[in-house]
């Protein structure tokens, strides 16, 4: 069985907190596990609500859903999720405009099963380090255009533009992804503040070094500070084989 720890930070640059973090290492529905990260954006507080709006509706469609799989079950909890907040931030003035990122992953025995819609990220961190969830973002597309180096990609001035968003459009494409996981490997889920601040090498000797999930999460969002700290931070560290 799988066992996580989770921190996020404000940052050094930031009012408010508009990351949200989900862990749960016991059964949700009918998932074994679930671990979510998203990142909220939109004036005042409404990245903040929307995030946590995104959060706590999927886990409670994943807790009552009557699909069966993982990709059926997630897919259906995101989309009514995206309905609901793209009704309120196109009807409510406090909110209007607002949307999150969102990555999530579970983990059935051995096998990684992820989601993601927008640039928050889900790394497997082993040997190497491999990032499985695509940014939709636009510097992400001008890498795959050819137009942008990746290595140029982090400080370009439009980094934080994303593609898709939860809450954005009345439509939603979600990108699903499944991964063979081996021992020793941990997985990360994260928000740009940690990704614009350190470079995968950075993260990979973070994460595949000693100490505890603890430990090593907090030294992420750390490092992200010392960096900078440009945005709020928020790392979710999971090892799927803690328990067995």
């Amino acid at each position: 069985m799988a066992t996580s720890y989770s921190v996020t930070d404000i940052g050094r640059r930031r009012q408010m907190n508009q990351d949200y973090v989900y862990t749960s290492d016991d059964p949700v529905g009918e998932l074994p596990n679930l671990y979510i990260v998203a990142d909220g954006m939109g004036g005042h507080k409404a990245g903040d609500f929307a995030s946590n709006y995104a959060v706590n509706h999927t886990v409670e469609e994943v807790k009552n859903s009557t699909e069966h799989g993982m990709h059926d079950i997630i897919d259906v909890a995101l989309h009514r999720v995206n309905a609901g907040l793209h009704e309120i931030a196109t009807t409510r003035d406090e909110y209007r405009g607002c949307g999150t990122t969102i990555v999530l992953c579970s983990v059935d025995d051995g096998i990684l099963h992820v989601a993601n819609v927008g640039d928050s990220r889900l790394y497997v961190i082993g040997s190497r380090i491999w990032q499985v969830s695509v940014d939709h973002s636009l510097v992400q597309e001008m890498i795959r255009a050819g137009s942008l180096d990746r290595k140029r990609a982090r400080t370009h001035p439009e980094k934080n533009v994303i593609t898709r968003a939860i809450g954005a459009e009345e439509s939603l494409d979600i990108d699903f992804f499944t991964w063979d996981l081996h021992s020793g490997d941990l997985i990360l889920l994260c928000t740009d503040g940690l990704t614009n601040m350190l470079e995968d090498d950075e993260i990979r000797d973070i994460v595949s070094g000693t100490g505890s999930l603890k430990e090593k999460a907090t030294k992420l969002i750390e490092r992200a500070n010392e960096n900078g700290g440009l945005d709020n931070i928020s790392a979710l560290l999971i090892d799927p084989f803690a328990r067995q």
